[in-house]
């Protein structure tokens, strides 16, 4: 077995692990109020860390602006609640008369 083959079995039954735990420790765990916060807050700030990555930047430099005023004009309209088929479009339709115009 090559190392490639076991790192992939490894991470494959670290994950089915990490999944069976929900269930089986489901009742059995109480985590407290802040605990949870914490968790909350967590998640959030992963979710924006990874938007902000992905918008912001492009190999190993800065995207331009046309990429992160696409991301703010998609991330207004999912706040309003649009449709998702429009806040796609609308961010991408941002994003091409950016480049269109000009801005990088």
């Amino acid at each position: 077995m090559n190392a490639t083959l076991a790192c992939v079995l490894a991470l494959a039954a670290g994950t089915y692990v990490f999944r069976l735990a929900g269930p089986v420790l489901h009742g059995r765990v109480e985590l407290p109020v802040r605990v949870q916060e914490l968790l909350t807050v967590s998640a959030t700030v992963l979710l924006v860390a990874l938007l902000a990555t992905g918008a912001l930047t492009e190999g190993q430099g800065f995207a331009g602006w046309a990429r992160p005023a696409g991301v703010l004009v998609g991330g207004l309209l999912a706040w309003r609640r649009a449709p998702f088929a429009v806040v796609v479009v609308g961010a991408a339709a941002a994003t091409a008369l950016l480049r269109l115009a000009g801005v990088s």
